[in-house]
C-alpha cells in the first residue's frame, strides 16, 4: 500500500488518508479537525473493510505462528473439563431419569463449569493478547511471554471468569424461569452484555484492573468509538468460509472418493486425519484472528495508535462516531 507523509508532523499514513491520526491536520480543509475530534476513514463497504483487517491481521499471525498455541491448549483443557464434568455426572448417577437432582446443586454444579471455562479462555487469551501487543509495539514475542503476562494477573482473570460465571448463570435461570419470553429477553441481555465487554480481555493485559472496573472501562472506550468495531469478524469469517470450502471440503470428498474405489479403510482413516487436521487448523487460525484484531482494535481505541502489521485507514473504518 502506498504512503504519504503528514505535511505538519511528517506522520506515515496511507494514501488514501486524509486526516493525520497525530496531529489532525487535514489535507482537505489544511486545518486540524479538532472540533470534530475524528480523522476520515477508508471509504470502504462493511465487507471490504472486514476482509482488509482480517488479511492484516493474517500477517501478524504469520510473523507469530506460534500464537495459533494458546486456542489449541485452550481447546484441549475446555475439552478435558467438559469430559470430566460429564464423567462426573455419569459417576454419580445426577444423569439417570429416575434421580431427582436438588436444583441448588444443578446451579452450583453449572456454574463450577462455566467458572472453569471462562478462566481457560480468558488466560489463554489474555496470553495471545498479551504477545499481540509485544508485536505491535515493536517487540518480538514468545509463547512463553505471552504465558508470563498471563500468569501475573492471575487474580484479575479469577475474578473475571467469576463475574462472567455468575452473569452467565443469572441469564440462564431467567432463560429457564420465564421460557420463551425470557430467551428473549436473555438474547437482548447477552448481547448487551458482550458488546459492553467487548474490550475486557485487552484491559485486563494492558491496564490490570479488577473486574468490574474492567468492565466499566470496556463501556467507556466502546462509548467513546462506537461502531463497527466487529467488522473485523465479518473478514475472518469470510476467511474460515473460504478454507474450509475450498480446502476441507475437496480433502473429505477426495478421501470418499479414493476409499471407496480402492475400498480401503486406512485411505478413509489417512484421509479422515487429514481433513480434520485442516479442520482444526483452521478453527485455530480464526480464534487467533479474532483476539489480533480485538488487539489492534483496543489499542487505536484506548491509545489513538496505529499497530504495526495494520493501516490506519482500516482502522479508522472500524470506528464510526455517533
Amino acid at each position: 500500500m502506498k504512503m504519504k507523509r503528514c505535511p505538519k508532523c511528517s506522520n506515515l499514513m496511507p494514501e488514501d488518508v486524509f486526516t493525520c491520526i497525530r496531529c489532525g491536520f487535514s489535507a482537505n480543509t489544511g486545518a486540524t479537525l479538532a472540533a470534530a475530534g475524528n480523522v476520515i476513514p477508508v471509504k470502504a463497504g462493511r465487507i471490504a473493510n472486514g476482509w482488509a483487517l482480517a488479511m492484516q491481521s493474517g500477517r501478524v499471525l504469520m510473523l507469530d505462528k506460534s500464537l495459533l498455541v494458546f486456542p489449541l491448549v485452550s481447546g484441549i483443557a475446555c475439552f478435558l473439563v467438559l469430559a470430566t464434568y460429564a464423567a462426573g455426572i455419569f459417576a454419580s448417577g445426577l444423569a439417570s431419569p429416575d434421580r431427582h437432582v436438588n436444583e441448588a446443586l444443578f446451579w452450583v454444579l453449572l456454574f463450577l463449569y462455566y467458572f472453569a471455562n471462562y478462566f481457560i479462555i480468558v488466560f489463554f487469551n489474555s496470553a495471545l493478547i498479551a504477545c499481540a501487543m509485544i508485536r505491535f509495539r515493536g517487540g518480538d514475542p514468545t509463547v512463553s511471554d505471552g504465558l508470563r503476562a498471563a500468569r501475573e494477573r492471575l487474580a484479575q482473570i479469577a475474578s473475571w471468569a467469576l463475574l462472567a460465571a455468575t452473569v452467565g448463570v443469572v441469564l440462564r435461570m431467567i432463560e429457564e424461569r420465564v421460557g420463551f419470553v425470557g430467551r428473549i429477553i436473555t438474547a437482548l441481555l447477552g448481547a448487551a452484555w458482550a458488546v459492553a465487554t467487548y474490550f475486557v480481555v485487552p484491559v485486563l493485559v494492558v491496564e490490570k484492573l479488577g473486574p468490574v472496573d474492567a468492565a466499566k472501562r470496556s463501556a467507556q472506550i466502546i462509548s467513546k468509538a462506537w461502531g463497527e468495531a466487529i467488522v473485523g469478524n465479518v473478514g475472518i469469517g469470510i476467511l474460515s468460509f473460504l478454507a474450509v470450502v475450498l480446502l476441507v471440503i475437496p480433502c473429505g470428498a477426495v478421501t470418499l472418493l479414493l476409499a471407496t474405489s480402492a475400498q480401503s479403510i486406512a485411505i478413509g482413516v489417512a484421509g479422515g486425519v487429514v481433513t480434520l487436521a485442516l479442520l482444526v487448523l483452521i478453527v485455530l487460525a480464526s480464534s487467533a484472528l479474532n483476539a489480533i484484531i480485538l488487539s489492534a482494535l483496543y489499542l487505536y481505541a484506548a491509545e489513538r495508535k496505529v499497530p504495526q502489521a495494520f493501516e490506519a485507514g482500516r482502522l479508522q473504518a472500524a470506528f464510526v462516531a455517533r
